[in-house]
């Protein structure tokens, strides 16, 4: 089982506020306390002796989150300098204006103020929130820019650094935190594209809203280091702790690897499967390149395959539960295959020189046990039309593509994002493991779910717990890592308690 988090998009949080104020259980303003009080607690446990800090507020209910900070931190002895459009703020936020005056000014949120005045322990960024949807003016960027570029290890950003995008996860203005705290669940964009290379430490604050959430099912979700506890599996699974199996009730997987010289993704793949806990695997190459199999590991079963009717043949055996194709395939061979492949009906991933098969052929249709990886060159060939609208948000544009696709979409990337024709999507956050990012990372993933589809895991289950198993392998082993390293990590991650 793999722990996630729910993630919520910037829309679902409004209407999720909206409903529990409408219940009557909460009002606007003591959501706006709870918050603001929330981030000056942080600012407390982070900095513990009161000193100065610069309060930069919006004209919106991140203003106000502003005005509420400042109190709270001035009631304990914070020296405090506010710039903000107080004369533009309503409602809620205006509320929480009047109240900071009585008890210190606020100066118009100007570059020339913030210049001019005194250096700060802290910086507070409550210009915008969750809803920005488009570029700041330029003076507002001109505060950023000269935050990001004097003060970035002193920034605390409310639900966001101003000028990031919280769906997609875009910059739309340069920006930075330290720490960022979010309040009642992550966004995408604070997971994905830019985000996590902006936001700093990410801090979850609850605001008791779960009654109301509004959350579009099927949801998304989320794991990865930036989230506290969400990255843990239960292994117990994975471990094979029930005595009375057998190899094939672990299940059979195939990875068809290509021609002479080109056998070593494959083999990543297999090795990976096998380790993740399949029961039985066979690579596959060319007659040609069988000789090129024969090494370590001597558990890995070998069989030439070298046209369409020999695959179709061997897709009759019942226990196969999974396929790979793809690494190291050749893109004709895989050109070859692939129609008594699909036509088979078997769970398979769909990887590399495959999906570019797959991009070429119109007529070739992907069915509901399939898993495609793309990374982004790859997706762009696949869906032209999407790639053009990435900046929309992966969570937003992939559920489509995984429509069109009939079967599961994994992009890869540090923020690999899957999703299924139903609409979940899982987001998982790696940008914390740079060294991954090597030759033949790819091909490891990939096996590792095709061995978790052939222990009958579903396609989206088996991509997530994929994703995490894998990231997780290259966290534990660190800097210095190559493919080769982490099938044999796998064993410690799985046995992990």
């Amino acid at each position: 089982m793999l722990h996630t988090v729910e993630v919520l998009t910037p829309a679902q949080m409004r209407a999720t506020e909206d409903a529990a104020i409408a219940s009557g259980a909460v009002t606007g303003a003591s959501l706006m306390e709870d918050a603001g009080k929330a981030v000056a607690d942080r600012i407390r446990l982070r900095w513990p002796v009161p000193g100065q800090a610069t309060i930069l507020c919006g004209p919106g209910n991140n203003g106000g989150d502003g005005y509420v900070i400042a109190h709270h931190l001035h009631r304990v002895g914070w020296k405090l300098h506010v710039l903000g459009m107080h004369t533009k703020a309503a409602g809620d936020a205006a509320t929480f204006a009047k109240r900071w005056l009585q008890s210190g000014p606020v100066l118009p949120l100007e570059l020339s103020n913030l210049q001019q005045g005194p250096q700060s322990d802290v910086y507070v960024d409550a210009i915008f929130g969750t809803g920005l949807p488009r570029a700041p003016s330029e003076d507002i960027a001109a505060i950023l820019h000269h935050l990001a570029d004097n003060v970035a290890d002193r920034i605390v950003a409310v639900d966001c650094p101003s000028g990031l995008n919280l769906t997609s996860g875009k910059i739309l203005a340069r920006c930075y935190a330290a720490m960022t705290v979010a309040f009642d669940s992550p966004k995408p964009g604070h997971l994905t594209a830019d985000g996590p290379a902006v936001c700093g430490k990410l801090v979850i604050h609850d605001l008791g809203l779960q009654a109301w959430r509004q959350i579009a099912h099927p949801c998304i979700t989320a794991a990865g280091p930036a989230l506290a506890g969400s990255d843990k599996l239960d292994t117990a699974w994975l471990s094979k702790r029930d005595s009375r199996g057998h190899k094939f009730t672990h299940g059979s997987a195939v990875i068809i690897a290509g021609d002479s010289g080109k056998g070593g993704a494959a083999r990543l793949s297999a090795r990976a499967a096998l380790r993740v806990g399949a029961g039985l695997v066979t690579i596959c190459p060319t007659s040609q390149a069988m000789p090129e199999h024969t090494g370590q590991p001597d558990a890995l079963m070998r069989k030439p395959l070298d046209n369409a009717t020999e695959l179709t043949d061997l897709l009759k055996d019942d226990r196969i539960g999974a396929l790979c194709i793809g690494p190291g395939c050749g893109i004709a061979r895989a050109a070859q295959l692939l129609p008594a492949l699909l036509l088979s009906g078997k769970p398979a991933v769909l990887d590399a020189d495959a999906l570019t098969a797959l991009a070429g052929d119109p007529s070739l249709k992907t069915h509901a046990g399939c898993i495609l990886t793309p990374h982004m060159g790859e997706f762009t060939r696949l869906f032209p039309d999407l790639s053009s609208r990435l900046s929309e948000g992966n969570t937003i544009i992939l559920p489509e593509a995984a429509r069109r696709a009939g079967g599961v979409v994994l992009l890869k990337g540090p923020d690999t994002v899957i999703a299924d024709p139903l609409g979940r999507v899982h987001i998982h956050s790696a940008f914390d493991i740079p060294w991954l990012a090597t030759a033949g990372a790819g091909d490891v993933l990939s096996g590792i779910i095709t061995g978790l589809l052939a222990r009958g895991q579903s396609p989206f289950d088996a991509a997530c717990m994929g994703v995490t198993l894998h990231a997780a392998a290259a966290r534990r082993f660190g800097p210095g890592l190559i493919a080769d390293d982490l099938p044999e990590i796998l064993p410690a991650i799985i046995n992990s308690k």
